[in-house]
């Protein structure tokens, strides 16, 4: 596993010891970064929620975002992030928090993230209550890009208000879909304008 493109180009990442984290594939993260940059969006501040190595928030980092936190439960998975973050010298451009996902998602930031990458367990059922839960949250805005890799067995809706898919890819077992979260409808007010409304003249009346 290597940081694919930027400043740490080519740099080795540690995974988690295990089969409890399943770190996204090179050939995956490639396909993504390549779909976000034809799509034109640059990540500048960046949640990596199940962050497991790591390898996408740092591939983030690499291609110029300037901040990234990431969240993981295990505490072996956090000590792996931090020896990722310190081999590639982005330490001082992140932080990793160790916590449940569920919880983070009830915090609220200063400012909310315009990318955020969540690559939960394939099995997990509650991906989609929890995809939707971050998109009610504070911790995203209007135009903030949303990335959930999943199995292609799970069907993901092309809307998950406010979320609108933008694009969907598979590569042998392994999916991402992009999210966004889509403004608010503006509501339109009609302005009462008051018409004078004429009397009828009965017969044989004239007017004054």
């Amino acid at each position: 596993m290597r940081v694919i493109a930027g400043e740490a180009r080519g740099a080795r990442l540690k995974a988690p010891e295990g089969l409890r984290t399943r770190p996204m594939a090179d050939k995956i993260k490639e396909s993504l970064f390549s779909v976000l940059m034809a799509l034109g969006i640059e990540p500048e501040r960046v949640l990596d929620l199940y962050a497991g190595s790591g390898a996408v928030g740092i591939e983030a980092l690499s291609r110029s975002a300037g901040w990234a936190d990431f969240v993981e439960g295990r505490a072996d998975a956090c000590a792996v992030i931090r020896d990722n973050l310190q081999h590639t010298k982005f330490a001082e451009r992140a932080a990793v928090h160790q916590t449940k996902v569920e919880s983070f998602l009830g915090r609220r930031p200063a400012v909310p993230y315009d990318f955020v990458i969540m690559d939960p367990p394939y099995a997990d059922p509650e991906i989609i209550p929890l995809l939707e839960r971050l998109g009610r949250s504070a911790l995203v805005a209007p135009g903030t890009v949303v990335v959930i890799g999943h199995s292609p067995r799970v069907n993901l809706p092309p809307a998950l208000p406010p979320l609108q898919q933008l694009r969907q890819r598979c590569h042998g077992d392994s999916c991402f879909a992009i999210y966004e979260v889509a403004a608010a409808p503006v509501e339109t007010t009609v302005e009462a304008v008051s018409v004078p409304v004429e009397t009828p003249v009965a017969e044989g009346e004239g007017r004054a």
